[in-house]
């Protein structure tokens, strides 16, 4: 699985942390940015940078998105076709976003989590699996309706 990286200057230290725990944990990672601490770049940007690339693959790929309150880049993410982002600040949110919702991108916000609940989110997030039950299923296929229609 491949995993899609980024986050504005207020997430920045996170990402690189975040970055350097997939790399070691095994994941193929790609950081769309940025490549810098910039402190008047924007989160936008990099979510939209992301988002477009799981948007074409939305199965086998996945992204770990970070700004300050994690707000701007899930909603950002969220404008994309085929992609759901869930923004999580605990392990049982992250656990449920997938097995109930499938999200495909994690939104996390770096100024209310340090780099060790980060890195929990950020595996139970990864080793959950959608459920597949056919409720969940229901919902998205009415999730996917309303992307078709607007």
């Amino acid at each position: 699985m491949l995993i899609y990286i980024g986050a504005d200057h207020r997430g920045f230290q996170l990402k690189e942390s975040l970055k350097n725990y997939l790399k070691e944990s095994g994941y193929e990672v790609v950081d769309v940015g940025n490549d810098k601490y910039v402190p008047t770049d924007d989160y936008p940007d990099f979510a939209a940078l992301a988002a477009r690339k799981i948007s074409l693959d939305s199965e086998n790929s996945r992204g770990i998105l970070i700004c300050g309150s994690g707000v701007g880049v899930d909603v950002a993410a969220n404008k994309f076709k085929n992609v759901r982002s869930a923004l999580a600040f605990n392990t049982e949110q992250a656990a449920t976003s997938r097995s109930d919702d499938n999200a495909n991108v994690l939104s996390l916000a770096a100024d209310y989590l340090n780099e060790e609940d980060a890195k929990k989110i950020l595996s139970v997030w990864l080793a959950t699996s959608f459920s597949g039950e056919e409720r969940h299923q229901r919902r998205l296929r009415k999730i996917e309706d309303i992307e078709e229609r607007n």
